[in-house]
Formats: C-alpha cells, structure tokens, sequence
C-alpha cells in the first residue's frame, strides 16, 4: 500500500510540473540587412530565459523560444532596439542604429556590400 501511494504521488507531480510549462515559441519582425545584422540580432535577443533565437535574414523574423517565467516578449524586443535594431513593438535606439556599420542601416534600404 505504501508503495502504492509513493507512486501515485509521483504521476501526480509529474503531471503537475508538465502543467507548469512556461516555455513558448514565438516569431517577431525585426529590420535588418545582412550576416552581421543576423549575428547582433541573435546575440542582442540572447538574453536571461530565452532558449533559442534565430533571425532570417530573407524574412526579416526572429523565431524565438524563451521562458516566460523568466522574460517577457516585451523585454526581449527591448535588447534588441537596444543594438539598433527596430521590432515590431519597438523602435531602433537613435544612437545605437548610427553606430551600426553602413551595410547594416537597414533606412536606406538593403545592403549594397558584397557579401
């Protein structure tokens, strides 16, 4: 009998921290250009609770997994506005977009670099 309820509560624990999933996959619109715009893209979303980010350079999206126990969307559009970068939800700050390399400045318009 005692057996029989250590194995009872176990299932139920289980089931309850299966419940408690906070991890969610999402896709955000943020402007960019190049590799070198992927690259501070991805690193600038890599913050605290975000699991995987990845930004199509074709696309313009960032798919990003991330714990929102541990972080908002909000938080991770932020960073990235913070590297220069404009979201959906956030614009690019000023002086952070004059400092990306030419190529990068995705205003005017795609780079023209060869890659």
């Amino acid at each position: 009998m005692k057996t029989l309820n250590i194995l009872i509560l176990a299932i139920i624990f289980s089931l309850k921290i299966q419940a408690q999933s906070t991890v969610t996959s999402t896709t955000i619109s943020v402007k960019g250009n190049c590799g070198e715009c992927k690259d501070r893209i991805e690193n600038a979303a890599d913050i605290k609770g975000v699991k995987n980010a990845v930004w199509n350079e074709d696309t313009k999206i960032l798919a990003v997994t991330y714990d929102s126990k541990k972080v908002t969307l909000v938080q991770i559009e932020e960073a990235i506005a913070k590297a220069g970068h404009t979201t959906a939800n956030k614009t690019a700050d000023p002086k952070s977009y004059k400092n990306l390399p030419d190529c990068c400045k995705y205003e005017q318009g795609a780079c023209k670099e060869t890659k």
